[in-house]
């Protein structure tokens, strides 16, 4: 049979370039979950380690967790609307970044010292950041092996 034993090959180099996967969420605490799982679920399929698709599970709900927080002080505005999270998965050779920005306005907030300690232990690049208005934010993790 032609192509056989090329499958895997072909699909990893796929995988590698990439398509990217988006996410939009309400912003709320109980769709975390889902956000989590994106990420464990597309770095299983690149090949990162079980202990580096943990570290990239954890340091996207952190983050999100404390921009989820940060929109909450917002909630009292009663002519708000629903908010959600906007989230972009993209697969590299060997890494995977996450973009994402909320629909809250304004400064973008910083995290807690020990969020910033979380974060650059399980992930080589993050940050928080502000675009046209809207808070923004990414995370990249590089595969070791």
């Amino acid at each position: 049979m032609s192509g056989e034993g090329h499958e895997p090959v072909e699909r990893e180099e796929e995988l590698g370039r990439g398509g990217d996967v988006r996410l939009v969420v309400p912003a709320a605490p109980e769709y975390l979950r889902l956000v989590r799982l994106t990420a464990a679920g597309l770095a299983s399929r690149l090949g990162f380690t079980f202990d580096e698709v943990e570290d990239l599970r954890i340091a996207v709900d952190e983050l999100c967790f404390h921009l989820l927080g940060e929109m909450d002080d917002e909630d009292d505005d009663p002519s708000a609307e629903a908010r959600t999270m906007d989230l972009t998965y993209s697969a590299g050779p060997d890494s995977i970044t996450i973009t994402g920005r909320t629909g809250a306005t304004g400064a973008a907030p910083e995290p807690s010292d020990l969020s910033v300690q979380i974060l650059d232990a399980l992930v080589d690049e993050h940050e928080v950041g502000n675009d046209d208005g809207l808070i923004t934010f990414r995370l990249k993790k590089q595969r070791e092996s």
